[in-house]
Order: C-alpha cells, then sequence, then structure tokens
C-alpha cells in the first residue's frame, strides 16, 4: 500500500470528510505548508490517470492537497509546477490534468457551500429576512451571519449593529461575512425570494458554513475572516466525480 508523502494514513485520513471542525492538518504540495485540511483541498486521481478536484475528500484511494488561490494555481498548471509535485506525490507521472481544473474547483467549492446552506436550512440552523435575523441576532440566538455579496452596506449594517448588540459586542467591530455569492444565487439556492442576508443559530452549523466559505473565498482570492461567536451558481454535479474509478493504494 502507498501513501504519498503529504497524505498520512491514520484514522483521520479515513474518516467521513465532512468533519470540517477540529479537522487534522495536510500538507499542501505546491507551498509544502501545513494547515488545517478544512483550509485545503484535495485532489483525486482517477484509474485513467485524471485528475479531479475532490472538495469532500471521499473519494477513495490516493489524494493530494492544495491549499493555493487560483490565479496560483492556474499559474502552477502552466508551469508544470502542479503535475511535477502531483507525480512526486503519486509517484507516478502518468497524470492527466485538465486545463479546467481550476474552474472546476471553483464549481465545486460553490456546490458545496450551496448544499451545505440548504442542509443547514432543512435542519433548522439557518435563518432568512432581515426582520427574523434582527430580533434573533438582538436576542443572542444568532452565531454566524452572512450577507450576500451585492447586500446594501446600510442592511449589512444594521443587521451588524444588531448582532453586536445580541452578542455583548459593541464597540468590537464585529460584522458579517460577505459570501462570494449575490442575492439571486442564494435565492435560488435557498428556494425563497430575494434572499440577501443568513444567519446561523447553531455554533457546528455555523463553523461548518464558515469553513467552508472562507475556503471558497481564499481560493477565489477575497479571503474572508471568520466573524461567529467564538470561545476565548450551478448546482448541477461539478466534480467530475461521479461515476469514476479511482486508484487504490
Amino acid at each position: 500500500m502507498r501513501t504519498p508523502p503529504n497524505e498520512r494514513l491514520t484514522p483521520a485520513t479515513a474518516e467521513p470528510a465532512d468533519a470540517f471542525s477540529g479537522a487534522p492538518e495536510r500538507r499542501c504540495i505546491l507551498t509544502r505548508q501545513s494547515r488545517g485540511r478544512d483550509e485545503l483541498t484535495r485532489l483525486a486521481v482517477a484509474s485513467d490517470g485524471l485528475v479531479l478536484p475532490d472538495v469532500q475528500a471521499r473519494a477513495p484511494g490516493r489524494g493530494a492537497w492544495i491549499g493555493v488561490d487560483r490565479p496560483t494555481l492556474e499559474k502552477a498548471i502552466r508551469d508544470g509546477t502542479l503535475k511535477r509535485a502531483l507525480a512526486h506525490a503519486f509517484k507516478s507521472g502518468a497524470l492527466r490534468v485538465p486545463e479546467d481544473l481550476p474552474e472546476r474547483i471553483d464549481r465545486a467549492l460553490q456546490k458545496l457551500l450551496l448544499d451545505r446552506l440548504g442542509l443547514e436550512l432543512r435542519a433548522g440552523h439557518l435563518l432568512l429576512g432581515s426582520q427574523r435575523i434582527d430580533k434573533a441576532a438582538r436576542e443572542g440566538r444568532v452565531t454566524y451571519l452572512f450577507h450576500a455579496a451585492d447586500a446594501s452596506a446600510d442592511g449589512a449594517a444594521k443587521l451588524d449593529q444588531a448582532w453586536r448588540v445580541g452578542t455583548d459586542a459593541e464597540g468590537s467591530g464585529k460584522t458579517g461575512t460577505r459570501l462570494p455569492l449575490d442575492r439571486n444565487a442564494l435565492s435560488v439556492a435557498m428556494g425563497r425570494e430575494n434572499v440577501v442576508h443568513l444567519a446561523l443559530t447553531d455554533e457546528g452549523a455555523g463553523r461548518r458554513v464558515g469553513a467552508i466559505a472562507g475556503r471558497w473565498s481564499a481560493y477565489k482570492g477575497t479571503a474572508i475572516a471568520a466573524t461567529g461567536r467564538q470561545s476565548g451558481a450551478d448546482p448541477a454535479e461539478p466534480t467530475g466525480l461521479a461515476g469514476t474509478d479511482f486508484v487504490k493504494d
């Protein structure tokens, strides 16, 4: 059984990949820096050598991790750095890196975020609507607050203030997070009209959504800071993983 240098064979490797909190560290094959796996994106190799994004880290077999933004990845593909790093990680040169890999990752991360928001909505952890969010925020029930990319500054500021009041954080400058999605994309994903603001009322749900949103924003080169209460597009399957045979160790 072979395991690339950046992927350790431990019980943590085999755990369900939806665990976005307390995640073990992995090493980026491009920067050689170790970070939590919820900050990185896993690449998997199909049996025919095609390299595909595995944003949920669920594909069987070998994997390699990257933690760079899209422009850096595009450059690494152009100059061959990514293919060399993958060949070193997998001990194989028979790999095919698709030219649209950066776009596949982008769409996969978008879908992952929208799917997670849908799950939290169905679980009753997600609030929509400015009035409902304002009330919950002032009552201290909001753990994470998000705004659409095109939310008005005034609308976002009012909810930010309500959130600070409810969490005894007045004067802290704490604000909600701008998502890399506009109101149209959020409205379609949530099945509601004019979704501009979202609030999470469950700590774990907020961390899950925040981790994915942060990873996608960092990949797009618009890194966002997690602003939740802390202690102390195209919804079709974008990854190309469905029905794919993967190389197994």
